[in-house]
């Protein structure tokens, strides 16, 4: 007996830290700047949501698409939504640009002067060891561009006309490709200097351009698909690793805090490229999965709902009659039924035309005959 009471205890002893130990992730809405889709809280609020799950996370992506919620959305679920959507269900942007950052969040993030540090709402995710569904109609009526097809190979120019983008500058080396050094000013006058000799310094900009890339290339299918005359939705989704994954051996402390900051210039730019090309009609969704493994798994999947077939009213045709046979009896009824009723109307028109008035009952119905 006391052996069992000593295994229950130990049992729960390692069970309930574990139970405590989830996954606790944070999202980023990011409102349009020309445009207000998200509500705005005032500074006696708070700028922080009550929390959400990934579900709720990913229904508020499919209604910012312009499409209705999951059908297993909680009252509680609906509620979150009405907190930070605007109430108007014809004023959606359609368009969502998701981010999925594996790594926990930065509550500096949204305080540098970046251009994100306007209407942010920020929430926090109980992520847990499951991913959630974002439950979309079909193919043919969102378009989905994917932001991790890989790069396969880059130049110093692309890395030259990504300083430029984010407002650096790229020194090549003469004696050797792609090992110069990137150097990009940040908001508080200090710069930093990313050496591509360095292993850590490599990835990260090829992560970098590799994202730019990606994004320009969802411009192009933008500008396609706005020529059409009905224009499906828009999802531009992908994730983006820790900038802590991209560690070098001579890295320090402060390295990797520049490198955040680093990212965060470039996600700005990126999203006032999307601001430009979309005329505002976009929003921003970037979820901190709180997870650092590269390994780990998307916590928000796109899924396409399976299509009805339609219930037409035809008639069934057996195989064995042919469409002449079908068409011949139908011909033939209308033609015995129009006889029938032409025969008809003539007798009883004849038949009117011969009798006396004063034996119409109906005109003469109060008349006394003799």
């Amino acid at each position: 007996m006391e052996f069992c009471n000593s295994f229950i205890f130990f049992t729960l002893l390692i069970i309930l830290p574990l139970a405590r130990c989830e996954d606790t992730g944070t999202v980023l809405f990011v409102d349009s700047s020309s445009h207000q889709y998200l509500r705005s809280h005032s500074p006696d609020d708070g700028v922080e949501l009550s929390s959400m799950s990934l579900p709720e996370v990913g229904a508020a992506v499919s209604v910012l698409l312009g499409f209705a919620p999951s059908s297993t959305l909680s009252a509680s679920g609906s509620s979150k939504l009405n907190g930070i959507l605007m109430p108007n269900p014809l004023d959606r942007p359609r368009s969502v640009f998701m981010l999925e950052i594996k790594g926990a969040y930065d509550p500096e993030f949204v305080n540098l002067e970046s251009g994100l540090s306007g209407n942010v709402l920020t929430s926090k995710v109980h992520a847990g060891s499951e991913s959630a569904d974002i439950q979309l109609p079909g193919e043919d009526e969102v378009s989905i561009v994917p932001l991790n097809e890989p790069l396969s190979d880059y130049t110093d120019e692309d890395i030259r006309e990504f300083a430029s983008f984010i407002g650096g500058s790229y020194a090549a080396d003469a004696s050797k490709t792609l090992n110069g050094e990137l150097a990009v000013p940040l908001s508080d006058a200090v710069q930093i200097n990313l050496h591509l000799s360095k292993t850590g310094d490599r990835e990260i900009v090829g992560s970098f351009l590799c994202l730019v890339h990606n994004i320009k290339r969802a411009i192009h299918i933008h500008e396609d698909l706005s020529q059409n005359v009905q224009s499906p939705s828009e999802l531009i989704t992908g994730s983006f690793n820790s900038i802590k994954a991209f560690k070098d051996q001579s890295d320090s402390e402060g390295d990797a805090d520049r490198r955040s900051r680093l990212f965060t210039v470039t996600l700005s730019k990126i999203f006032h490229l999307l601001q430009k090309a979309y005329d505002g009609q976009i929003v921003g969704v970037i979820f901190f999965s709180g997870s650092s493994s590269p390994k780990a798994e998307k916590g928000l999947n796109v899924m396409f709902k399976p299509r009805r077939t339609p219930r037409w009213l035809v008639e069934d045709v057996k195989v064995n009659t042919s469409i002449q046979e079908v068409i011949l009896v139908r011909t033939t009824l209308a033609w015995i039924t129009g006889i029938i009723l032409l025969i008809a109307t003539l007798m009883g028109s004849c038949c009117l035309l011969r009798m006396p008035l004063t034996r119409d009952t109906l005109l003469y119905s109060n008349v006394k005959l003799d």
